[in-house]
C-alpha cells in the first residue's frame, strides 16, 4: 500500500483498494502471499479500542469472501452472529480441534460497549437467547436478532466506553471514525 503497510484482505477487496488511491498505481496490486483463512486462525492480534492485549483470529460461518475484506472486528456484545459464533466455538470443543482455536483463545468476557433500550448491555446475548437461538446455524432467527440489536442500537443505544461514553450511537460512529482515521488505525474502505 502507500502507506507501506501490508493487508490481509481477499483479492477483491485488494482490488477495489487499487482503485481508491490505497496502492501506489491505480489498479495494480503487489501481492505478498496466498493463503486460505483457515491457515490464519488463532492468530493473535492487536485491535484498536479494545480492552483486551491480545484477540485472536477466529472461524465465523457468515463471513463471505466475495464482499468487503473477508476479515471483520468481532462484537460479541453486540452482534447476534459473533455472539452466535464464539459460543459455538466455546461450547463445541470438536469445532474449536477443527479449526485448531484454544479455549484460552475463547474464554474472555464479551465487553460491553453499548446500551440498548430493552436488550441492556449485552444485547447480542438478550436477543439470541429470546429468539432460542442455539448457534450460528439458525441462521433465519440470526437475521431476526441481527435486525432488532443494529437497528435500535444505532438510533437509541448509548455508548457505555472510550471516549464518547453516554453519547448515542448515531453520533459516536462518525467520531470514532474520525479518531481512528486520524490515529493511523484505520483507512477509509469503499
Amino acid at each position: 500500500m502507500k502507506n507501506g503497510e501490508v493487508y490481509i484482505c481477499s483479492d477483491r477487496a485488494a482490488r477495489n483498494m487499487s482503485y481508491q488511491g490505497l496502492t501506489h498505481t491505480e489498479g495494480e496490486v503487489k501481492k505478498l502471499a496466498t493463503f486460505k483463512g483457515q491457515e490464519i486462525l488463532g492468530l493473535p492480534l492487536k485491535a484498536p479500542l479494545s480492552k483486551y492485549e491480545r484477540v485472536y483470529s477466529l472461524p465465523m460461518m457468515t463471513i463471505s469472501m466475495d464482499k468487503g475484506t473477508g476479515v471483520v472486528t468481532s462484537v460479541p456484545s453486540d452482534a447476534p452472529d459473533d455472539w452466535a459464533a464464539l459460543n459455538d466455538l466455546r461450547n463445541k470443543k470438536a469445532l474449536r480441534e477443527k479449526y485448531g482455536i484454544t479455549e484460552e483463545m475463547v474464554s474472555f468476557d464479551p465487553v460491553e460497549i453499548i446500551n440498548i433500550p430493552g436488550f441492556g448491555n449485552l444485547a447480542a446475548l438478550k436477543a439470541c437467547e429470546d429468539l432460542k437461538i442455539k448457534g450460528q446455524n439458525d441462521k433465519a432467527l440470526l437475521a431476526q436478532a441481527k435486525d432488532l440489536c443494529y437497528k435500535k442500537g444505532f438510533y437509541e443505544g448509548k455508548m457505555l466506553v472510550g471516549k464518547y461514553s453516554g453519547a448515542i450511537v448515531k453520533d459516536a460512529k462518525e467520531l470514532v471514525k474520525k479518531d481512528l482515521l486520524e490515529s493511523g488505525e484505520a483507512i477509509t474502505y469503499y
